[in-house]
This record gives structure tokens, C-alpha cells and sequence, in this order.
């Protein structure tokens, strides 16, 4: 029997990639995000915003539509709605990653985060509980970590300090799913994700900004010196983690964590010269000190996802970036 999937945040990055994914491993999947979106960070005539726009409505044509995925609009954070959409796809699986993600956003306007971070997972997690979801596998993020410099990091950690809203919002939806499973016995498992890149990728992130502004023979502005380090993971290697994950079955025993991420830390200024060498260009760069919010350091422990699922893809960071720099000269040639 076939399992159906309900992805939500499907027209985001690792959305739109992972319903593909699984569409090709013979799962039934049903996507959701909301059509007509709005940034609230930008007005709607911002270039930015329009250029966010065509983004998603292309992962949603090249994603979904050419795999006759079936999509549904739908606000997270409306709990009428999301009642509704379970009721009518009666999902085995649920991915939830619809979230409104970036620290620096954060610390600009915290509650910009509060509707989808916060009321979203909950409507999502009661209704996994209502439905008897037995897969319920959501978005938690490395920055939950806060800024530690001990590596690599593990699931074991506390993680009670966060430097960011963003970061405060993946703790508490962690100690939701926490709390669902202690009063109703709801598993769940939060994928904790480092630095996911490549192509498709999000633009308030240094690898598009950085490529785009390199292509246009303009600054780079590498806050903290260029010193700071991350633990890059390419977005093909996250999504077989995660539809091996499903695969596998989560544990029915527990609220669960597990990062998703390759222990190999790498310095900001080697991703810049390695970004460089990809597109054949000379980067001018801009040293700035540490930016509010920011961490020194990344680092996944891999251990436990390779004790859940085994051995898994490791594209290296000049690969991922050749992937992502071919793509992103069809999409947006300069």
C-alpha cells in the first residue's frame, strides 16, 4: 500500500526539493504552502519580494507541477484550514517545514515569526495528535544550539540559550512536541538542519547572495572577520536523509531531535575562495565585525542519523556549489 505524504512549506527550498524526492520513491505526496505569499520584511513592489515570488512559483512548476504532485494552498497558521486539509488527505506521513526562516530577520522583526513559527506548528502538531499521525517529522534548525565553540554538536546538548528569535521559536517548537508526546503520546522527530545550499536555494542566504553579488563584480561583506564557520549540507544529501528517515519509521517512543548535517565545519573565507573558484571570478571582500545573532561556530554531530539510517551522501562543498552556480546562471543570468 502506498503512504501519502503531506509536505507543508513545499514551494520553499528544501520543500519543493524533497516532495520530488519522494514522488520518485513511489510515495504519494500532497504539498501545501500559501500561493500568494507575502514577505512581511518587504514591501510588495520590492525587487527582492518579486524576485522571492518567481522563485517559488518556479520550484512549484519545476517541483511539483512536472511531477504531478498535487499542491494545495493553505495558511499554516489558520487552524480551521489545517483541520480541514488532514481531514480531507488523511496523510500517513507529515514533513512539516512551512516556518519563517533567517536569524538576521529576526532580530529586525521577532514577531514577524510568531504566526507561522509558533501558531503554525502548533495547528500542525494538534492536528497530527487529532489524526493519530504515527510520522510526524518537522523543521528545528542548528541554530538552537546558540553559540557554543565545543564540536562537534550533539542532540544530547542543552540548548537553552538562543542568540536569535528565529533560534527561540525551533526550542519552543521542539518542547511543543515535547509536551504533545508527554499528554497524548504524539511522536515526533525535529530535524535540526546545518547550512542547507545548492540549487534552488534561498536568497537571503550568503551562498545566493554571495554568487550574485560576485557575478555583478560587487563587495562581499563577510561579517565576524570571515572567521566564522559552517557546517554547509547540500540540499540533494538533506533530502535522502530525510526520505530515509521516513523509510526507516521514526521512534514512536519519544519526542525525538536529530541533526542533519556532516560534522565538517567549514570557514566562511574558504566557502568564498571555493565559491570563487567555481565561478572563475576574483571576489572583493569586505571584513566587518560580528553581526547581533550571530554564532562563530556550526558543527553536527552525524552520529546518531547515521545509527538511524546509515550511511548517506556527502557532496562535497565545491560539487554542491557547481550544482547550485549552474542553476542559478539558467535562472537569473546577469
Amino acid at each position: 500500500m502506498t503512504r501519502k505524504v503531506l509536505i507543508t512549506g513545499a514551494a520553499g527550498f528544501i520543500g519543493s526539493k524533497l516532495a520530488e524526492h519522494l514522488s520518485e520513491l513511489g510515495y504519494e505526496v500532497v504539498a501545501c504552502d500559501i500561493f500568494n505569499f507575502r514577505n512581511q520584511f518587504f514591501d510588495v513592489g520590492d525587487l527582492h519580494h518579486l524576485a522571492l515570488q518567481r522563485l517559488r512559483s518556479d520550484r512549484i512548476a519545476h517541483f511539483l507541477k512536472r511531477n504531478d504532485i498535487e499542491y494545495q494552498s493553505i495558511d499554516i497558521s489558520d487552524h480551521a484550514s489545517v483541520s480541514k486539509l488532514f481531514q480531507k488527505i488523511e496523510p500517513d506521513v507529515v514533513v512539516h517545514l512551512a516556518a519563517q526562516a533567517g536569524v538576521r530577520h529576526s532580530v529586525k522583526s521577532p514577531m514577524d515569526f510568531v504566526k507561522s513559527n509558533l501558531n503554525g506548528f502548533a495547528n500542525v502538531l494538534d492536528a497530527c495528535n487529532t489524526h493519530g499521525i504515527k510520522q510526524f517529522l518537522y523543521a528545528s534548525s542548528s541554530s538552537v544550539y546558540g553559540a557554543r565553540t565545543e564540536a562537534p554538536f550533539k542532540e544530547t546538548d542543552r540548548c537553552d540559550t538562543p542568540e536569535s528569535f528565529y533560534a527561540a521559536t525551533k526550542i519552543a517548537n521542539e518542547q511543543m512536541a515535547k509536551a504533545y508526546f508527554a499528554q497524548y503520546q504524539t511522536p515526533s522527530l525535529g530535524l535540526r538542519f546545518f547550512t542547507v545550499y545548492g540549487p534552488w536555494g534561498r536568497l537571503d542566504m550568503a551562498p545566493f547572495i554571495f554568487a550574485q553579488k560576485m557575478r555583478k563584480q560587487q563587495a562581499i561583506q563577510l561579517f565576524g572577520s570571515g572567521l566564522l564557520q559552517r557546517d554547509f549540507t547540500f540540499v540533494g544529501d538533506t533530502v535522502f536523509a530525510i526520505g530515509r528517515l521516513i523509510e526507516r519509521g521514526i521512534n514512536q517512543t519519544y519526542a525525538d531531535v536529530v541533526n542533519v548535517g556532516h560534522s565538517n565545519p567549514v570557514q566562511v573565507t574558504e566557502f568564498v575562495q571555493t565559491l570563487a573558484k567555481v565561478l572563475k571570478l576574483e571576489p572583493v571582500i569586505e571584513l566587518l565585525p560580528m553581526q547581533v545573532s550571530d554564532v562563530p561556530l556550526t558543527c553536527a554531530s552525524e552520529e546518531k542519523l547515521r545509527q538511524l539510517i546509515g550511511d548517506w551522501p556527502h557532496t562535497s562543498l565545491e560539487d554542491g556549489l557547481l550544482e547550485m552556480v549552474e542553476w542559478l546562471g539558467k535562472w537569473n543570468p546577469v
